[in-house]
């Protein structure tokens, strides 16, 4: 206890230290995240300075080991970083789908040469990751893709389809199912990644009723996948994109929580305070019953989270993660759009920073879709964890 004493003492007084005061201010949007990658253009100096100097002491991944560019620290020690972050409104440093999803993966399933390769520049902030997972034909399904990699010697050709790939157009590599054996289902999937550099590969965007979407439309076009980047064995991705994607509901579930403005503090800020209290009594109990919620789902995430830092295995529990916290965010939302009356309906103008409320709220109608339907969830809920009948 007295080591993890000191080292709280060392980190408060390093981020005090070294986190720029803007930096301690929450993103006003996606594009003002630290998303990394070859042509990624800093907001201001005070992001890139805060980028350089956590990675040169490994924490974007506090708990990768250090020969990958990580921090070496243990469990206990990421979570007082994490603390001492929140205590002083810290961002991230940097957000990436190679952090959050593939990391993981390669972690459990790549080889020394391939951890070796890829993660450093994960944890550096200098490759931006997409995952190439549903197709038209393949979502809840998703074993049923069709995307179809040929073997050729020293590398595959691919050909296919993909949706639904968040920021493809932005990305510069991608974590890719590929079908190699047409003649069995699951067992004929494997896991690979390529630059979408690469000759074939085109990206086309598809906007939402937000206006906007991080989603885009990916073609592969006999593009060239060397077999020195297949991850596992072939014909056993499914295996990997099982675990990942534990991982990836994890982290869509935590927008159920995490660093966010809390509901009452922005219906405050809209409407002031009368007797020091809100005055619309129905607006006020929804709020409360809300953040009643969401601080239940925090101590969930935080109970899973350390669980699985302790080797367990989340499994069918992120589907629960996820279809919880995507609701809770959802709700969020209504309340945001509630609390800011016919202002939050605004779709464009200066008043409303371009209906920025509105297009938010419509947004998160995706949350329940992407990364697996709430239905699809729920069915995973009843069978693995309720274990009822028939489910």
């Amino acid at each position: 206890m007295s080591d993890l004493s000191a080292f709280k003492t060392e980190v408060r007084a390093w981020l005090e230290e070294n986190c720029p005061a803007s930096m301690r201010t929450p993103e006003k949007n996606d594009d003002d995240r630290c998303w990394g990658g070859r042509d990624f253009v800093f907001e201001n100096e005070d992001q890139k300075l805060w980028l350089e100097r956590m990675t040169a002491r490994g924490w974007t991944v506090p708990t990768w080991p250090t020969e990958y560019g990580g921090g070496g620290l243990s469990k206990q020690e990421a979570k007082i970083l994490q603390a001492e972050m929140k205590r002083i409104k810290a961002r991230p440093p940097l957000v990436s789908f190679g952090i959050w999803m593939l990391g993981p993966a390669l972690l459990k399933f790549g080889t020394h040469e391939q951890k070796m390769e890829h993660l450093p520049k994960i944890a550096r902030g200098e490759i931006r990751w997409c995952q190439g997972y549903s197709e038209p034909n393949a979502g809840s399904d998703l074993a049923s893709l069709a995307t179809k990699a040929e073997d050729k010697g020293d590398h595959f050709l691919i050909n296919g389809q993909k949706i639904w790939t968040s920021y493809a157009d932005k990305s510069d590599w991608i974590f890719c199912l590929v079908r190699t054996d047409t003649s069995t289902k699951h067992n004929g999937i494997s896991f690979i990644l390529f630059d979408m550099a690469s000759k074939g590969v085109s990206t086309k965007p598809i906007k939402l009723i937000s206006g906007s979407s991080p989603f885009c439309e990916t073609f592969f076009d006999d593009v060239k996948a060397y077999k020195e980047n297949l991850i596992g064995e072939e014909g056993k991705g499914w295996t990997i994109a099982k675990y990942l994607l534990t991982h990836e509901r994890e982290m869509i579930g935590g927008m159920g929580s995490g660093r966010v403005v809390p509901v009452h503090e922005i219906a405050t800020d809209k409407n002031g305070l009368v007797e020091g209290k809100l005055e619309d009594t129905f607006l006020r109990a929804d709020i409360a019953a809300h953040e009643i919620d969401a601080m239940a789902y925090g101590f969930t995430l935080k109970r899973a989270l350390d669980e699985a830092k302790a080797g367990a295995s989340l499994g069918a529990f992120s589907s629960l993660l996820k279809y919880y916290g995507t609701e809770l965010n959802k709700a969020r939302h209504e309340l945001i759009v509630a609390a800011h009356g016919s202002d939050g309906l605004e779709w464009e103008g200066q008043f409303s920073d371009n209906g920025k409320v509105a297009r938010e709220w419509l947004r998160t109608k995706a949350n329940s879709i992407e990364g697996g339907t709430s239905e699809v969830q729920l069915n995973i809920i009843s069978k693995h964890i309720l274990e009822l009948p028939g489910a």
